[in-house]
């Protein structure tokens, strides 16, 4: 054996091939980022891949994607910014009299769960606005893959495995949770194959009529009667009334760069904050200078800087 073939620090041949592309998807879960790129391969855009992507999660992440949730979007149009606000209202039978008078929670605050926590559901209203204004595609072709996936099933990921068994034994005791999301009085295993027909059904109704159902018609009138059946507030006039706003963006200067996020009520505005006070303190400098902003005292400073922008957040922009 000779010298060199002893040699183990030596280099060795790399056989990864370099590859070129004009569009990506980025997403949490693989089945949901495939559903973008389906959308690029039938001739949409960028907005029709995102809202493939965004539906589809709602099936194969359920644990932190949900019909239910709101939405915010920046979007670049090739010439300027747009921001959508999707985020829904309270109940108008939300006071504070309202919830002085439910007990149980110190200060009269709302509830951790139920239908007292839960908003104006605002997703849907994002993604009709987002196609109506942007999207190439019809919106129920959009909608397609997660209809797929929720009526055909998909293996649950480890992760998502892990993370559906803790909401299980923290929202099972809601009604309604455990016939939609613990088939057999579980939650899914990594590995088995989970389907929802009535989340499929309930995504079709959404895609054939433009997410009005959903906030004018038989969606709503379901919602609003499990509301009251499990003594919430939440009406039909509620959902009606929601909509969703085209908004301006904020910005921070960062260095060379410049940031922007939703106005509140959305809470980027903590993170330009933070951006704010390292700028000043000249913390967006130069990466390669004297305090690298991966340092130990740049660091330092950022995490600080980012308490001091919560603290402004929780006591001015929160919901409580």
């Amino acid at each position: 054996m000779t010298d060199a073939i002893k040699d183990w620090t030596l280099p060795y041949a790399s056989h990864r091939s370099p590859v070129l592309g004009r569009n990506v998807v980025s997403t949490s879960q693989p089945l949901a980022a495939q559903a973008g790129l389906t959308m690029l391969l039938a001739g949409g855009n960028a907005v029709d891949a995102a809202l493939a992507a965004a539906m589809t999660l709602t099936v194969v992440e359920p644990t932190g994607c949900g019909i239910g949730s709101d939405g915010f979007a920046i979007v670049w149009d090739g010439k300027e910014l747009h921001g959508l606000n999707a985020s829904g209202r309270s109940p108008a039978g939300w006071t504070p009299e309202y919830f002085a008078q439910l007990g149980g929670i110190p200060g009269g605050g709302i509830p951790e769960k139920g239908w007292n926590a839960v908003t104006v559901p605002g997703a849907v209203s994002a993604w009709v606005a987002l196609s109506k204004r942007f999207g190439k595609l019809p919106f129920a072709q959009v909608a397609q893959p997660a209809i797929a996936y929720a009526r055909h099933g998909f293996a649950v990921s480890p992760t998502i495995a892990t993370l559906w068994e803790l909401g299980g034994a923290k929202l099972g005791d809601q009604p309604g949770f455990a016939e939609c999301f613990l088939p057999g009085g579980r939650a899914p295993r990594a590995g088995e194959v989970f389907r929802s027909e009535a989340h499929a059904r309930t995504l079709e109704e959404i895609a054939e009529t433009m997410g009005e159902s959903f906030y004018r018609g038989a969606l709503a009138r379901k919602m609003a009667e499990h509301s009251r059946a499990c003594g919430g507030v939440m009406t039909e006039q509620d959902l009606a009334a929601h909509q969703a706003d085209w908004v301006g963006t904020v910005s921070q200067k960062f260095g060379d760069s410049v940031i922007h996020e939703i106005p509140p009520n959305g809470q980027g505005i903590a993170a330009l904050m933070a951006l704010g006070m390292l700028d000043e303190l000249g913390a967006g400098g130069d990466p390669r200078g004297a305090q690298p902003l991966d340092g130990v005292d740049s660091v330092h400073l950022q995490i600080e800087a980012m308490k001091l922008a919560f603290a402004d957040l929780h006591q001015y922009n929160a919901d409580l």
